[in-house]
């Protein structure tokens, strides 16, 4: 029997059984579809800066531990696979248009400076030596605030997906791609089985990671829960040459250059059901704000445009802990845009309760149960 049967194969299931099965348990994936192909693949891959500090709370603890993981997953993913999954430091700046967008950025220093984390504000040719592709605009007079945070860092999902899938793999992970579950089994305080169109699935521990489809599973367990879908846009163009040092960040909209000249401009919060179809006004959108930012943008060809579905919730907090009254049903889902920068730190402190060893952090404002 397995050790523990993981529902979900999203950028959280596949880091969970990375690291389960690097406790030397037999794991098994599986997914409605391929795995590492949802929300997980969809989004730009940026890592915001955080920093580890003893009086932080637990949502901040989960972002500052997986930013201090990163560097060393990257690495023993890429040492394991020879996948460069394209974690770079490269920073990020933070810019407003609008007074009010100048008084948010104000807060989230703000913010930064009570948790240690460099935010620098730039003057005009600080910022034409850190983003000279920016500096027009700031000699233009169109930029109210800018900062730039230089522990932001970033990956490329889809290879970093590639990566922990290979590399869980490599330890012995069982993968059953396009399986739908159709039930639960249980007996008294024990998940015993699911039902899968492949038959009923068993195992020791039972992880449900599905992402935005979580909401579904939970109701099997008579669980309710708050996490939804939210429609994210992205569009992608092709440069010739890398036209951006840094990330760009404008509120929640962004701008990634990859160093082969690719550029993704994301992205909207739409609530849309589980339609993951692109529209003309938002990618227009998009559009416009990058090539309204980077001149370099103005003659770029769009190469692909596409959507995805992240897993929101009500409050903003994901769920992470034990289901209900099962002692060996545990859920992982709701990180919303952070999926892909919570991984690393969600599939720890998960794989401890598996494993039924203490956390590093009171999980108690992530508990399923609260709804």
């Amino acid at each position: 029997m397995d050790d523990c049967l993981v529902v979900g194969g999203g950028v959280i299931g596949l880091s969970l059984a990375y690291e389960l099965s690097g406790r030397a348990l037999q794991v098994h994936v599986v997914d409605q579809g391929l795995v590492g192909r949802e929300a997980s693949w969809a989004g730009a891959g940026i890592l915001p800066p955080a920093r580890v500090r003893p009086d932080i709370g637990p949502w901040d603890w989960l972002r500052a531990r997986s930013h201090e993981l990163y560097p060393d997953w990257s690495q023993a993913l890429l040492d394991a696979t020879g996948i460069d999954n394209g974690y770079r430091r490269c920073g990020g700046i933070y810019l407003a248009r609008s007074r009010g967008e100048a008084a948010a950025l104000a807060g989230l220093a703000a913010h930064f400076h009570q948790h240690q984390i460099a935010f620098q504000r730039l003057d005009p040719p600080q910022l034409a030596a850190c983003e000279p592709a920016l500096a027009p605009l700031m000699a233009a007079g169109e930029l109210k605030a800018v900062y730039f945070a230089a522990d932001e860092a970033q990956l490329r999902n889809p290879r970093h997906l590639r990566a922990l899938a290979t590399a869980c793999r490599q330890r012995g992970v069982r993968f059953s791609e396009g399986v739908q579950v159709r039930g639960v089994r249980r007996n008294s305080d024990r998940l015993v089985a699911v039902d899968t169109d492949a038959g009923p699935l068993t195992a020791a521990n039972f992880a449900i990671t599905g992402g935005a489809w979580t909401a579904r599973l939970l109701r099997m367990l008579k669980i309710p829960s708050g996490i939804l879908p939210i429609r994210g846009q992205m569009v992608l163009f092709r440069c010739p040459v890398r036209p951006l040092r840094r990330i760009i960040n404008e509120g929640a909209r962004y701008l990634v250059a990859r160093d082969d000249g690719l550029v993704l401009a994301g992205s909207s919060e739409e609530q849309a059901g589980f339609d993951k179809s692109t529209t003309p006004d938002v990618l227009n959108d998009l559009e416009q704000m990058a090539r309204d930012l980077v001149p370099a943008l103005r003659q770029a060809p769009i190469q692909q445009s596409w959507a995805g579905l992240r897993p929101g919730s009500i409050d903003g907090m994901p769920y992470i802990g034990r289901i209900g009254s099962l002692e060996n049903a545990f859920v992982a889902a709701g990180h919303f845009r952070s999926g892909l920068h919570l991984a690393p730190a969600t599939a720890l402190v998960t794989s401890d309760l598996i494993c039924r060893q203490p956390t590093e952090i009171d999980l108690t404002p992530f508990w399923p149960t609260r709804g």
